[in-house]
């Protein structure tokens, strides 16, 4: 078992593969953080955290010197850092105080009801729980622990119970605290907006606070859940890097303090903007779970734990190991122009092509011409669809291909039957006009009656097509966050509850059809999250299309997110979104670092194309084990000139290294591109038979003499020669 726990050191010991996470329960009964790094024997570290404290404290250690690093920080009582916990009790104070009360350790690891978590069986994970209880409150605080035995991963989150007879309040509750001493430490996050998610930042820490949050309802386009620790010299391959990142869809919070020393705390969890939670006696409250990884093999070594744990402990279905099918997507190709002999046209061509599924995008149902209107009557437009979607799945399924179908269960449009029979539905604040986005309002996920009205709607349609994948969409924040079923003392909890609402429904609906591929979108990747890919293992990556866009957006979201779970599609040129125009093979050796499939009208490519995309079919086929379940290695960040990377096998037989020429520049006679990952000692073949030991692929790296032009690509192909 990864954990065990000293009676002679009073501290537990987290193990995995290659790191150690220690702590140890003081003379006054807190817990105290004392190492996380490269894997240590057990050993007494006590003495190492104390120095670390400063300050009077009691003689019978009752009270914490300031600086010292805590397991679960709590406010109020001598750590005047950021807290973790913040409980107001029946006497209108905050001051909260949790002491060790006992704990268990065992084999596997318990759900967390109601919401998402990464899961392993008794032989991949063992957990610890640690009770603690304030004394003068009578609030508990189980603190949950789970350490994976083939991953450098390790879990964690927590959950408050009211043990006193008098209501208290949630006022920050995070899922993680997590200390890390003496360094010169840099905080790597992923930003963005609309089409342009993700983008990778890295930035010296202040001596502070820093935060990265999201308070828009949703995980957001702005900012991510993920953030990274490292220190300066940490590179792709070598140095400290520790990953952290909540499997959350909903308003987060990670925040930093660094103090004088160069001492870290790092808190993870529920933003604490526009939160509350009033619990009443005997009730209790779950946060989201927390994902720690540390490496000291650099961000390539995080960013593969990361993929590994999720593409296997994270993801659920059939469709976590199960081929997905190639599809081709109508929304860049007609938008809300067609009807059904558009898109039998469509999926005929395609499929003539080798595409294997077509998913019909906005537009199919009630009066839905526009974003103006018909979102939320989710019954087939029969003007466009004669015959209705039973009729249209059963042709495309006659040329041999699967069908899709979009949805977007969460909003609605003010002009819509839906609307007009149920305002009430909608998030609202008594008094307060609604504002639109979109030209949409959002659906009150907090009310079982809205999500019985949304699960029955997709049954129905379910059951009377065959669909086989659903892109389930999300094209607004929540704004006027309230709620009409919801007491004025609990509005604080709707951004929460509207999230587990969320799950619910997507529970509901996975558990109905577990075959079908269920697709996350949030206006893109608005909401591209852990949470999410527990219901939705591929996500809609971004919805600016351009490839090369796309190299920073792919290069952020490979930080933590699996290649298996990034959608990325081929479109048409001139982008839809920038204007651009680029290769067709450069737009799809970009999109194979991903889900692959199409966004375009294929009726209106020429022969030479057609012929092109059927080279890219078969390339996708291919290379698929290697893309989707093989490991990443960043070899060139994207920058103004180029970037690469590289996919090898886990058994590394077998390697594929892209190279992208962004711009080129004069007088450039050679670009050398270096592999990773490689056995050194194998020999491989490129295709065109060159032969090399694996050191020299990667030392000596790849040579290509000529010019290449702005925009286009080159692949290398390795196969190991036995």
């Amino acid at each position: 078992m990864s954990i065990c726990y000293s009676e002679e050191f009073k501290s537990f010991y987290l193990n995995t593969p290659n790191t150690s996470y220690v702590f140890h329960i003081n003379e006054g009964g807190f817990l105290v953080h004392d190492y996380y790094g490269s894997t240590l024997p057990v050993c007494d570290l006590r003495e190492y955290a104390a120095r670390l404290a400063r300050g009077p404290k009691s003689a019978d250690g009752t009270t914490v010197p300031c600086g010292t690093p805590m397991e679960y920080s709590c406010n109020g009582t001598g750590d005047f850092r950021v807290s973790a916990l913040q409980i107001r009790n029946a006497a209108g104070n905050a001051s909260t105080d949790i002491r060790y009360v006992s704990h268990k350790i065992y084999a596997g690891k318990p759900a967390i009801p109601g919401q998402p978590s990464t899961y392993g069986t008794e032989e991949e994970v063992s957990t610890l729980e640690i009770l603690t209880q304030d004394a003068v409150t009578g609030a508990k605080v189980t603190l949950f622990y789970s350490a994976f035995e083939n991953y450098d991963a390790i879990t964690r989150r927590a959950v408050v119970e009211n043990g006193s007879d008098y209501d208290m309040d949630l006022e920050r509750v995070y899922s993680l605290c997590c200390e890390i001493p003496f360094g010169n430490w840099q905080i790597c996050h992923l930003y963005g907006e609309w089409g342009r998610e993700r983008t990778f930042e890295r930035s010296n820490l202040i001596h502070g606070i820093t935060s990265v949050e999201s308070t828009q309802g949703a995980s957001s386009h702005q900012h991510n859940p993920f953030v990274a620790i490292v220190d300066e010299y940490t590179t792709e391959d070598v140095g400290d890097a520790y990953g952290f990142n909540l499997v959350y869809s909903g308003n987060f919070s990670v925040q930093t303090e660094q103090i004088v020393d160069g001492d870290l705390r790092l808190i993870m969890g529920i933003n604490p903007n526009d939160f509350g939670w009033k619990l009443e006696p005997g009730e209790s409250f779950a946060t989201p779970e927390a994902v720690s990884v540390y490496s000291a093999e650099g961000l390539g070594g995080m960013s593969r734990t990361f993929h590994k744990l999720y593409r296997n402990n994270l993801c659920r279905g059939p469709w976590k190991t199960a081929k997905r099918p190639l599809l081709i997507n109508n929304w860049e190709g007609t938008y809300f122009d067609f009807d059904e002999e558009k898109i039998f046209n469509i999926a005929k061509q395609a499929g003539e092509l080798g595409v294997e599924m077509l998913v019909l995008d906005d537009g199919w149902f009630g009066a839905r011409n526009s974003d103006k209107a018909g979102l939320g009557d989710w019954f087939v437009n029969e003007e466009k669809l004669k015959g209705g979607l039973g009729k249209l799945s059963e042709r495309i399924h006659g040329l041999g291909m699967k069908f899709g179908l979009w949805f977007e269960p969460e909003m609605v449009n003010p002009d819509s039957d839906l609307y007009r029979a149920h305002p009430d539905w909608c998030l609202q604040v008594d008094g307060r006009q609604l504002c639109t986005s979109r030209n949409q309002y959002v659906l009150d996920m907090t009310r079982r009656d809205v999500r019985d009205y949304l699960f029955n709607c997709m049954d129905n349609i379910l059951k009377n097509a065959r669909i086989e994948y659903i892109k389930w969409d999300f094209n607004r924040y929540l704004s006027e966050a309230g709620s009409l079923l919801l007491a004025p003392e609990r509005q604080k909890e709707i951004f929460h509850r509207y999230v587990l609402g969320l799950y619910a429904l997507l529970d509901r609906l996975v558990t109905a059809y577990p075959d079908i591929l269920l697709e996350g979108c949030a206006s893109g990747g608005g909401r591209f999250d852990p949470a999410m890919l527990y219901y939705s293992p591929q996500y809609w990556t971004s919805d600016d299309t351009d490839a090369i866009e796309r190299l920073d957006i792919q290069y952020g979201t490979s930080m933590c997110y699996p290649t298996s779970t990034v959608s990325s599609h081929v479109s048409a040129c001139p982008n839809h979104q920038t204007g651009r125009t680029t290769p067709l093979q450069t737009r799809a050796d970009v999109a194979l670092a991903g889900s692959f499939g199409y966004e375009l009208d294929v009726t209106k490519m020429s022969d030479e194309d057609k012929e092109a995309v059927k080279g890219q079919i078969a390339e996708y086929h291919k290379y698929y084990d290697l893309i989707h379940f093989g490991e990443l290695f960043r070899v060139i960040p994207p920058n103004r000139e180029e970037c690469a990377w590289v996919y090898v096998s886990e058994d590394k037989s077998e390697a594929l290294l892209t190279f992208v020429c962004v711009r080129n520049r004069p007088r450039v006679r050679r670009r050398t591109v270096h592999f990773r990952g490689l056995d050194p000692n194998k020999l491989y073949a490129d295709q065109d038979g060159t032969v090399r030991a694996g050191s020299v692929w990667m030392k000596a790296g790849v040579n290509k003499a000529q010019v290449m032009k702005d925009y286009t690509t080159f692949k290398v192909h390795l196969t190991e020669v036995k």
